[in-house]
């Protein structure tokens, strides 16, 4: 959809007249930002409709009015209570609106941006087109499908901001839209073809989007030259060969990248430690952190940013075939440490340990880890925020705030000592499972023991990769958070 800003008031005629007009209205019911564009009749109705209570401002509630002015119809939608605005309702609330415009044969949509943006124009700005673009979203494997009719949308806005500027936030935005839209599509293709060959083939599409993408793609032989006995761990029980991809985008010359590493296991049937049946299925979305980084370079490469960033994938699936990993055995990690394997059930942390160590060697200003790690984490935080782990706490409270701005939501736990302490084992340097209790953490105390002296993040994504219910299927979470993450931390 393209974009375009033009005042709010009569005196800009640069914007075509739309089909629908939107206007947020919160839960205070208050009126003063009605477009004067709007026909007096409209605007009297729509007050109308308020004062007699046919309109409550919650979210989810809306009405459409005939128009003679701006547009032919104006809706006006809920926004909830106005101390509670954030982006989160803000997505919430317009993508309601706009999934069911979108069924419609509507063209042109114009926009009353005073009451969904704020001062900061460009960040709010931002949220807002990328819930438009979200709300188009469908993942399908089938030839045809019926295409949105929408093809543009007209910004009315009191705030200064000039059209080139504009025009920049709109690219951004689109770019991290569409890097979520990649995240999701990758999350929701069958596993019987998203394999890590097709996870690495989609790595190297990067290279087409932008000239300062490099990818390579180590096989299982190469990874063993480097003694990855971790990762392989897990890949050896079958047939699809486990990928280890590195996707370099550097575009300025002497400075430490930020490195994304990603957990990429196409599908988990928990190996010989096998998990129930019941929901099996939803183990194709075990990739999601992978799925994040590649939509996050996307995004990267799409907006040509300027930070330099290392996305790196451990990519395999998890089977109990005749060659797989047996609880008990010791495997030798990239690092030199011994891992003895209590649980095959437990093999993010095995695949990620020796991506850990790799990235290493590129002396990243930070690391971040996103994996869909322990079910654990679900089970203390629930579905909507990540659950967040870090050595460096400047480093969780930049995340925190990029959460914030994002809506992409995440909650720090901690990593004491005595988490630590759950990993002895008599029979190798530290086994890969701590005791029946706080299992998040422990697996995050795991990863901590191969990141000493770099400033290293854990998210676990477990309960917020991907949705169940009748909305099954990937978020794209968290590709908004790490993108803002990188533009705010250059």
């Amino acid at each position: 959809m393209d974009y375009i800003i033009a005042k709010s008031d009569k005196s800009d005629k640069s914007a075509d007249k739309a089909d629908y007009h939107l206007m947020g209205i919160f839960a205070d019911k208050v009126t003063n930002h009605i477009d004067k564009k709007v026909g007096k009749s409209t605007i009297n109705t729509i007050i109308c409709s308020i004062k007699n209570n046919e309109i409550s401002g919650e979210i989810g509630d809306y009405q459409i009015f005939d128009d003679n002015g701006i547009a032919s119809k104006v809706v006006v939608f809920g926004l909830g209570e106005k101390k509670k605005f954030s982006p989160i309702i803000l997505n919430r609330a317009v993508s309601l609106v706009i999934k069911k415009i979108a069924k419609t044969s509507a063209k042109t949509l114009s926009i009353n941006s005073r009451n969904i943006v704020s001062s900061n124009l460009t960040t709010s700005a931002q949220q807002l087109i990328i819930a438009i673009e979200s709300s188009f979203y469908k993942f399908s494997l089938k030839k045809i499908e019926n295409k949105v009719k929408l093809k543009k949308c007209i910004f009315l806005s009191d705030n200064k901001m000039s059209t080139s500027d504009f025009n920049n936030m709109v690219k951004i935005s689109k770019s991290i839209s569409s890097g979520i839209s990649l995240a999701k599509d990758l999350g929701n293709t069958p596993p019987n073809i998203c394999t890590p060959l097709f996870l690495s083939n989609e790595a190297k599409k990067l290279q087409k989007i932008n000239k300062s993408i490099k990818v390579k793609i180590l096989d299982e032989k190469k990874m063993k030259s480097l003694g990855m006995g971790s990762l392989l761990s897990v890949s050896q029980g079958s047939k699809q060969p486990a990928k280890f991809v590195i996707i370099e985008y550097l575009p300025q010359k002497n400075k430490k990248p930020i490195v994304l590493v990603g957990k990429g296991i196409t599908f988990d049937t928990g190996g010989i430690s096998l998990k129930p049946a019941s929901t099996m299925d939803e183990m194709k979305f075990d990739m999601s952190g992978a799925g994040s980084v590649i939509g996050t370079m996307f995004a990267c490469a799409k907006m040509k940013s300027k930070t330099n960033v290392v996305g790196i994938l451990a990519c395999a699936e998890n089977m109990p075939g005749s060659q797989a990993t047996r609880p008990g055995d010791v495997v030798k990690s990239m690092s030199g440490l011994t891992i003895e394997i209590l649980n095959t059930d437990a093999e993010g942390r095995l695949v990620l340990c020796d991506a850990l160590t790799y990235a290493k060697r590129y002396k990243p200003k930070y690391m971040l880890d996103m994996a869909t790690l322990t079910g654990a984490c679900l089970v203390g935080l629930g579905k909507y925020p990540s659950g967040l782990f870090s050595n460096d706490q400047k480093l969780a409270d930049l995340i925190k705030k990029s959460a914030d701005k994002t809506g992409d939501r995440v909650w720090q736990l901690p990593l004491y000592d005595d988490y630590f302490a759950e990993l002895k084992t008599n029979f190798a340097d530290i086994q890969n499972i701590g005791g029946r209790y706080g299992g998040a953490i422990t697996a995050a105390a795991f990863l901590a023991k191969f990141t000493e002296d770099i400033k290293w993040a854990h998210l676990d994504i477990a309960g917020t990769a991907w949705e169940t219910g009748e909305n099954k299927g990937s978020t794209g979470r968290p590709v908004g958070l790490l993108v803002d993450f990188l533009l705010s931390n250059q």
